[in-house]
């Protein structure tokens, strides 16, 4: 399995931008809509795009123009910027020539990774965990497969467990296979990848970004399938000139059925299964939309979970896994039960979730910086806040961009610093005590969009944000809070 996707979500919300200028120096929560929370200090949640969307067999989104007012000689902002609120509008896909920073700015660090359990490695440079649901089913499979070994070779004695913790963890890596298998494919596209990870029932590869044709995204999510069938192939041949009733017998028929059932059950037509993924790709390119793929794809996952909870324990209990119907006792049957209600959920979960993300993938271009920008107004440090607030007021800015001299810009004063302030006390306080310092990473291009918005933003958490040209010239102030309204809103409207 894999998981694809790149794009998380903003934190949930439902407040709304204000849609005319709106007096700063109230004394409301949010200088943007009396009455409303403030925004978040810096570091405090960011827009996070799901995971990624889920995809395939088993796998995870998210400004300022102003001119000062007061004389001649203060460094003005751009007066063609966005108007006081911000605005909505469709784009096209992001521009790969902006992403994450402002033209001429230094590469910013990725954010940390996230854990996910214990790491194992990093093969070709992408983070391997194992979940602590790993410990739970290898000890299962140890049981299980002791159980039949004893059948098989009695004489093993207590030793068969030790054998059989051998198989788990071969199977396992037979999975890790499986999951570099979608890596590597991803790696070739140049998609990134942001772990893989082992855990209950198999393996998910999370990747970032979508494929950009269905022809990749159907060679995507089939070669992880088709490892699993060059394993079992593989251990078949090794079988070969093995006696069957020896313990590397045992050990090398185990490998190839369960490889051989994992490269089956992965190709089911039904999302999140890699099959899912293939039957996604094969709509997109009838239809020629991404989204109608999906849709067919998750409805066929759900179908499917339907088919696994009725069906496979029915299946046992009638002997078609090659056991004796007859023989099946009542806990045989509990146990079938579970192991198809676990295997159901699995697959309806993951096909809802491919829904959820499809459907943010799809609204994410509506997230544009130049759009979303608040107008700004440049003022020197030592300026008295009551001051630059009147100044903001009579531009119409709800924002305050901290310059030296030459008009360069060094901070930007936070709304929640504002708030702070008691109105009697402004005459006397500089904006600059109430500035947060700019850093690169909250600098951002206006051009910025989609999923390179919202990687830049979880690249560098903050409140505020500086908008800037090509050029280098201010164009707002974005707030992170406003990014977030937005997001709700796109979401809230149907495809």
């Amino acid at each position: 399995m894999d998981v694809s996707g790149g794009s998380g979500q903003p934190r949930s919300g439902n407040d709304e931008p204000a849609e005319r200028p709106t007096d700063p120096t109230t004394g409301s929560t949010d200088p943007a809509r009396p009455g409303r929370p403030a925004p978040r200090e810096p570091g405090a949640g960011r827009p996070e795009p799901e995971s990624g969307r889920e995809t395939g067999g088993g796998t995870r989104p998210e400004p300022e123009s102003g001119h000062g007012t007061d004389d001649s000689t203060r460094p003005e902002a751009r007066t063609g910027g966005p108007g006081d609120a911000p605005r909505g509008g469709a784009d096209e896909h992001r521009s790969l020539a902006h992403s994450k920073m402002a033209k001429g700015a230094p590469p910013q660090p990725r954010p940390k990774e996230p854990g996910g359990g214990l790491l194992m490695g990093r093969p070709f440079g992408v983070p391997v965990y194992v979940a602590p649901s790993w410990f739970l089913v290898a000890a299962l499979i140890t049981w299980v497969f002791g159980g039949q070994l004893d059948r098989v070779l009695p004489e093993l004695g207590a030793a068969r467990y030790l054998v059989s913790l051998f198989f788990a963890v071969a199977f396992y890596a037979s999975v890790l296979v499986h999951e570099l298998a979608h890596t590597v494919a991803a790696l070739r596209f140049r998609l990134p990848v942001r772990r893989i990870q082992l855990q209950f029932f198999g393996g998910v590869s999370e990747i970032e970004k979508e494929a950009e044709t269905p022809g990749r995204e159907f060679v995507l999510a089939f070669v992880g399938p088709l490892l699993s069938l060059v394993l079992a192939g593989l251990f078949y041949l090794a079988m070969k000139p093995v006696e069957p009733a020896t313990v590397p017998g045992v050990l090398l028929a185990g490998l190839m059925v369960s490889n051989l059932i994992v490269a089956v059950f992965n190709l089911l037509p039904g999302l999140p299964l890699d099959g899912g993924r293939m039957l996604r790709a094969v709509v997109w390119k009838i239809t020629g939309r991404p989204m109608s793929g999906t849709v067919a794809a998750a409805w066929v996952g759900r179908a499917l979970a339907v088919c696994v909870l009725i069906g496979l324990p029915l299946l046992n209990q009638s002997g078609g896994f090659g056991g004796d119907g007859q023989d099946v006792s009542g806990m045989d049957t509990v146990t079938d039960a579970l192991l198809a209600a676990i295997l159901a959920a699995i697959i309806w979960t993951g096909a809802g979730n491919s829904l959820r993300m499809a459907r943010l993938r799809e609204h994410l271009p509506e997230l544009r910086a130049r759009t979303l920008t608040r107008r700004a107004v440049p003022v020197e440090g030592d300026t008295p806040l009551s001051e630059a607030l009147r100044r903001a007021n009579a531009a119409g800015a709800r924002a305050l961009v901290v310059v030296d001299a030459d008009g360069t810009p060094l901070s930007l004063v936070r709304e929640a610093a504002i708030v702070g302030v008691p109105e009697h006390r402004r005459p006397w306080v500089a904006v600059s005590g109430l500035a947060q310092d700019l850093t690169d990473g909250m600098r951002v291009s206006a051009e910025l969009a989609g999923e390179d918005l919202l990687d830049a933003l979880r690249a560098t958490p903050a409140t505020e944000y500086l908008v800037v040209e090509e050029t280098g010239e201010i164009y707002g102030v974005l707030s992170a809070a406003d990014v977030e309204r937005a997001f709700v809103r796109a979401m809230a409207r149907p495809s």
